[in-house]
């Protein structure tokens, strides 16, 4: 699928409700190739739902959703063919991990390639290696989820993503189960992975990584993008005292 020479997905006046709750207010917003975005953001402002929309997880009642060529449109019109094709270019990486435990690290990361991609045994399986080891996780290929930390749950879940060879990541919230000591080696796949150019959507709350490794950051509240700039600007010098707000809560 050809992309535009810059942006990579734009959001045009999306609106989601959830009952009376409208938790998406007409957002506007655009992701250019490459580029590492970190939302930001009060708890309900719409993060994760965003990301949910994007990768058809969720239906939305007003707006569209472009990714090169592909559409994401209001009210679940959206093809069956576009929806897998979108899916393909953006993994997902959730909260929860959401890794089969009757499977090995590995089987967990080799399933989809052979089921989708219809890859041979073989190729998944070296793509697997080679992703486990990428992720620092070459010596625990035939671990299962119950014998992994967090951490090392979290690394196989963003390895299983990669294993499908998108151009861009979706991560909502990744560490936020984690302990602390858990939640560098996590964020330290993603900045590896901003070195590859790969496009990266972040739901985060780790205002240091967001400073470190985002290109831009995108505050979210009631719905809405309310602030997006460079991080020095967002997290230094902010201009919407709900921006305010939100991170004197957060850096306290």
């Amino acid at each position: 699928m050809p992309l535009p020479p810059t942006t990579h997905v734009e959001f045009r006046g999306l609106k989601k409700r959830f009952g009376n709750r409208l938790v998406l207010d007409g957002l506007d917003l655009s992701i250019d190739v490459g580029e590492t975005v970190a939302l930001i953001g009060p708890s309900g402002a719409g993060k994760s739902t965003l990301l949910r929309c994007l990768n058809g997880l969720t239906h939305f009642e007003a707006g569209e959703i472009r990714i090169g060529d592909e559409l994401i449109q209001s009210n679940g019109n959206t093809s069956a063919k576009a929806v897998r094709q979108v899916r393909r270019d953006f993994g997902m990486v959730f909260q929860d991990f959401q890794l089969f435990p009757h499977l090995t690290a590995l089987e967990n990361i080799t399933e989809a390639p052979r089921q989708v991609l219809r890859l041979s045994h073989n190729a998944a399986r070296q793509r697997g290696v080679e992703l486990l080891t990428r992720v620092g996780l070459g010596d625990r290929t035939d671990a299962y989820p119950g014998e992994l930390s967090g951490g090392q749950k979290q690394r196989v879940a963003v390895a299983r993503a990669l294993a499908m060879q998108p151009r861009g990541l979706l991560c909502d919230e990744i560490t936020s189960a984690l302990d602390p000591e858990l939640k560098g080696e996590v964020l330290a796949v993603l900045e590896d992975l901003k070195r590859d150019r790969m496009t990266l959507l972040v739901v985060t709350h780790e205002i240091g990584f967001a400073r470190r490794a985002a290109d831009r950051i995108v505050v979210l509240a009631d719905g809405k993008v309310i602030e997006s700039g460079l991080p020095e600007e967002v997290l230094d010098n902010p201009k919407h005292e709900r921006t305010r707000q939100f991170l004197r809560q957060v850096m306290r």
